[in-house]
């Protein structure tokens, strides 16, 4: 039994079962524990498929770059010019106040304050923040596959809703990543599952990622569980909401891949861009994806979620070694399923933890954070 193995049996006994890679340039070591159910009835693998939530994050915010690179957009254009819903946003005179007590936005939102988080929309440490709670009573939450809306009516709805933060004032979670899979697919004229497939996943050969499971290969997708007073839950099987196209392709947290998928992500990025020899991002764009964007005040206010470290566009960047594992550059994110996905600079390393075990806060589990020492060792 391998260490990798090792470790993942250790944790056995409240998952179903996980998958864990960790590459380190051309030596890739996997461990499968486990089994896609909780009956025990399929038997986890490597190529065993994944809802892996806010992972989707990087992805879209990848996908955003390569039309930046095209030429399609510019990172201080305003959104407005593609999201007139948004043309004219006002903001809550103070975050805790009412939200009838607005002013106008300051400035527009740009394409940059969407990547970096600073949009003025998004969840906040205070979930009970009047702005915040009218947010998920208008849109509710795209995990929230009976409330979902198509993309233009979530927008109409969005832009009912005011700003928590001025644009560029602060850093808010989740809804950005939202907005930006609705502005590729306007800005593309191609809905986001479409240009994920064709800019983005073929390049790449990520040919398990993608916003539903096809039914040949449901018998590769994991059961999704949440923890209840009496053990574990099912959330959804493998014939539940990803056995279909979604009504809103959630650039936040709607995509389902594997871990191969993802270490093929990573070494894109470790590469510059390059894909077999092929650019399919510039350097500079990479470059961005993978820098901290925040100051320290901002950093300081969104420790619930980032735990200190800073964010580029669409994941958390470390600047600071607090942890073992944290290494100054180490780009990826966590993502609510249960799931993780980091790239290291510094070293080319590149780790991946899957599981089917819905996270109860946003803090790391304890799992992850073993993972990550043993990757760091």
């Amino acid at each position: 039994m391998s260490m990798l193995t090792e470790l993942l049996t250790r944790h056995a006994a409240g998952l179903p079962g996980a998958v864990a890679l960790v590459a380190r340039g051309d030596q890739v070591e996997v461990a499968a524990v486990g089994s896609a159910d909780a009956g025990g009835t399929v038997p986890m693998a490597r190529d065993s498929l994944f809802r892996i939530a806010s992972l989707t994050k990087p992805l879209v915010a990848a996908a955003v770059m390569l039309l930046v690179d095209g030429g399609e957009l510019a990172l201080d254009d305003p959104i407005a010019r593609w999201l007139p819903e948004l043309a004219s946003p006002v903001v809550v005179r103070t975050p805790a106040g009412p939200v009838d007590d607005v002013v106008p936005a300051a400035r527009p939102i740009t394409v940059e304050d969407l990547l970096s988080f600073r949009c003025g929309y998004g969840l906040a440490a205070d979930m009970g923040l009047p702005a915040v709670d009218l947010l998920l009573q208008v849109l509710g939450h795209p995990a929230e596959a009976s409330r979902a809306l198509p993309p233009d009516e979530w927008l109409a709805a969005l832009g009912q809703v005011p700003l928590l933060r001025q644009p560029g004032e602060a850093w808010l979670y989740d809804t950005p990543s939202d907005l930006q899979g609705v502005l590729i697919a306007r800005v593309s004229g191609r809905s986001l599952p479409e240009f994920l497939a064709e800019r983005l996943f073929g390049p790449l050969g990520m040919a398990d990622t993608g916003f539903s499971v096809p039914t040949p290969a449901l018998g590769r997708f994991t059961s999704a569980y949440r923890q209840g007073a009496a053990g574990l839950v099912l959330a959804d099987p493998p014939e539940g909401r990803w056995s279909a196209e979604p009504v809103f392709p959630s650039g936040g947290g709607g995509l389902v891949s594997t871990a191969d998928d993802l270490l093929a992500f990573a070494r894109c990025l470790l590469a510059g861009g390059a894909v077999a020899g092929r650019r399919l991002l510039a350097p500079e764009s990479v470059r961005l994806l993978t820098s901290d964007h925040l100051t320290a005040a901002q950093r300081a206010a969104a420790s619930l979620f980032l735990q200190g470290q800073g964010w580029g566009f669409g994941g958390s960047v470390d600047v600071a070694p607090t942890r073992p594992w944290h290494t100054p550059g180490r780009y990826g994110w966590i993502g609510g399923a249960g799931t993780a996905a980091h790239l290291i600079p510094a070293t080319g390393t590149v780790t991946v933890l899957l599981t089917q075990l819905q996270m109860t806060d946003p803090a790391p589990t304890a799992l992850m954070q073993e993972f990550w020492t043993y990757a760091a060792r």
